[in-house]
This record gives C-alpha cells, structure tokens and sequence, in this order.
C-alpha cells in the first residue's frame, strides 16, 4: 500500500470517528455562550466589583480578557442609561445611550432597567443586538443584576 493510500484510509477513519462522535455536531452550539454562562459571568462579575471597586473591575470587564468569552462579554450602565463599562465595544463607555433602539425601533437600555429595578436581577425579553462574532443582529436577551445604583449584564444571541 503506498504512503497516499495510506494516508486517505487514516483520514477517512478519523473523520468517521469524529461524526460518530458527535464532536462535529457540537461544535456551532460551543461557539455560542449560554444561559447559564452568562448568568456565571455576571455573578463573577458582580464579585469582582465587591471585592476590587468598581473602577478596577470596569476597566477589567472593558478591556482585559477574562470577562470576554467567545460572544459572551459583561457591560455596566448607571440606572440614567450612561455606560460604564463595556467588554464588546470600549466607545461606548462614558455614553448616555438610554435611547438606544434595536432595528425594530424597541428601546433597549429599559428592558434592562425593567429587571434590574423590578426583580433586582433576570433575563430581558428579546430585541436585536450585534453578534460581535458573527457581526450580524440577531436575537438577544439579557442576564441582568442590580448593584446598587448600577446594573451588571451579559446576553446571550439566540439563532
């Protein structure tokens, strides 16, 4: 048998055992962040700023990397709508975006406030956000918990 053949038989059974695996099928869902990751995050979060102050931890969650987590990523707003921290987008930290629509024209920042006054702390109802992965809006809802007069949140992108 030559080295070619060989070579096509040693590939053609890695990929059969990497079908029967699953591991192929697996891989979209894993490039996406879920439920209880987000939620994960935000908790981690919310203890980092209780044990470091909120400046050390927004300056962390805006521009470190361990508050990023494929389209996973933490952002703060005061209860007024301004932006105090932001792992997906550092130009909007310090912006008032309390009018900011989805496509649809839904306002997104009192979804947020709705939970993080009401509850205290849990998921939004839908809008449309930019996947900073994929770059396209889809689908979002959003792990929100209240500290103080501030919440802390991370979606996830529904598709």
């Amino acid at each position: 048998m030559n080295t070619i053949a060989i070579l096509k038989r040693l590939m053609s059974a890695g990929l059969t055992a990497l079908l029967m695996s699953g591991a192929a099928l697996a891989a979209p869902a894993a490039e996406r962040g879920s439920a209880a990751e987000a939620e994960a995050m935000v908790k981690k979060a919310v203890a980092l700023i209780k044990a470091n102050g909120a400046d050390k931890a927004y300056e962390e969650f805006t521009n470190g990397t361990s508050f990023k987590d494929r389209d996973l990523y933490v952002f703060v707003y005061d209860m007024t709508g301004k932006n105090l921290a932001h792992g997906a987008n550092a130009k909007l930290v310090g912006k008032d975006l309390s009018a900011l629509k989805d496509p649809d024209g839904k306002l997104v920042l009192p979804l947020l406030f709705e939970v993080a006054k009401g509850k205290g702390k849990g998921w939004t109802e839908e809008f449309k956000f930019r996947n900073p992965v994929s770059q396209k809006l889809e689908p979002k809802v959003v792990y929100v918990e209240r500290l103080g007069d501030t919440l802390i949140g991370c979606g996830i992108y529904k598709n």
